[in-house]
């Protein structure tokens, strides 16, 4: 063996023979042995110990992401309208009316159709009535008649008077008679009213325009039997298109910025590019307890024509008060106390905020009070969330 191989054994080989190594050297080689094997053991069950807290704090760590609330926020943003309001309207003529028959009879004529511009006292149609005009001719009869008695009254209370200034009648009979003179001219008076009555209800056989304006609908044609009142089917409708009248319900909100006098303006889809101004004529001065709105209506002029009654059209009031806001509608919540929001605050913390609600718009909605551009609105909230949750945007 060489002596590299003797020392590798612990061998000493200085003499040329070998020698075994001292019992002391033995015992320090077991030694540092055993120290190395310890340390590997005290290695391996620190790396267990150290392996198990990692997996408790791991599991700490995910029981805690369990629990934790995480949301979507978005931030209010102001409505592209800039505080304006539009709502929707029918416009109307200042004076609409459904013009029917004051006397029974047939229709002997109309002079007017749909589209006709009229003026005041204008004939629109001519009916014929056979039965009035036999009332009337009953009713001058009557009148001559009571006149007849009239006349014959008289000439017999003079003639008692003249006797009873003789002393020839009893002053019972002058009272007879002057009785029956006062009863013939009441009844004369009586048949006279009753026959200008009737000569006055047959010029309503020219049935007139009580107004300016134009014949909208026409329901009648010659030979039609038309009866007196507004019991059956109306002959005409009118209406005055200039100016037109427009009625719009402003919600609670919007109420207090409005006042008689503004101006709005009128748009119609038919008329893309052209705004009509109007103003504010009336305020109803009072909030509908069923809409929570109040009623307005706008005087709008119409000279040329352009705008008719009836038509669908949208009004946009320029309101002077700081316009509202505009939210997901899925960021409502419905609860017993009404409408309201969740914003998360800078500790995390959820606070319900009540707010009303000015306009449904489906996808979004226009909130006037409530809310803050600076605000975290949380979108789709849990039903379960409540006031002072922790939640994590």
């Amino acid at each position: 063996m060489t002596k590299e191989n003797h020392a590798s054994l612990g061998l000493s080989s200085d003499d040329g023979h070998l020698h075994l190594p001292k019992r002391g050297k033995v015992w320090s080689a077991a030694k540092g042995a055993a120290l190395i094997f310890l340390a590997i053991l005290a290695a391996g069950g620190l790396r267990v110990i150290f392996s198990r807290g990692a997996a408790e704090a791991a599991l700490t760590e995910q029981t805690m992401q369990g629990q934790k609330v995480f949301v979507n926020t978005v931030n209010p943003a102001p409505t592209k309208n800039n505080g304006a309001l539009t709502l929707p309207a029918t416009l109307r003529g200042d004076n609409e009316t459904l013009i029917y028959a004051r006397v029974s009879g047939y229709v002997r004529s109309f002079l007017v159709d749909i589209g006709s511009k009229v003026k005041k006292g204008q004939v629109l149609a001519e009916l014929d009535t056979p039965e009035l005009d036999q009332q009337v001719a009953a009713a001058v009869a009557q009148v001559e008649n009571a006149k007849a008695n009239t006349v014959l009254g008289e000439v017999a209370l003079k003639r008692w008077k003249l006797l009873f200034a003789q002393n020839s009648v009893a002053k019972q009979d002058l009272d007879t008679k002057q009785n029956a003179y006062d009863t013939a001219v009441a009844l004369q008076n009586a048949a006279e009213a009753y026959l200008k009555q009737l000569q006055e209800t047959t010029a309503f056989k020219h049935v007139l325009a009580p107004f300016d304006g134009v014949i909208t609908t026409r329901n009648v044609d010659i030979g039609n039997l038309v009866t007196a009142g507004s019991t059956g089917s109306a002959l005409f409708t009118m209406a005055r298109p200039d100016p037109l009248r427009v009625a719009i319900d402003v919600p609670q909100a919007y109420a207090s910025g409005v006042k008689v006098g503004d101006e709005v303006f009128v748009t119609q889809a038919e008329l893309p590019g052209q705004k009509f101004p109007g103003k504010i004529s009336r305020i109803a001065g009072a909030i509908d307890t069923t809409t929570r709105s109040q009623r307005i209506e706008l005087a709008l002029q119409n000279p040329d024509g352009k705008l008719t009654p009836g038509a669908y059209v949208q009004v946009t009031l320029p309101l002077l008060a700081k316009g509202p806001l505009s939210i997901p509608a899925n960021a409502l919540l419905f609860r017993a106390e009404g409408p309201s929001v969740a914003v998360v605050d800078a500790e995390g913390i959820a606070r319900l905020r009540p707010v009303s609600v000015v306009n449904d718009l489906g996808a979004t909605l226009e909130i006037s009070q409530g809310v803050a551009v600076s605000d975290r609105i949380i979108v789709n909230p849990p039903d379960s969330l409540a006031d002072g949750d922790q939640v994590t945007p």
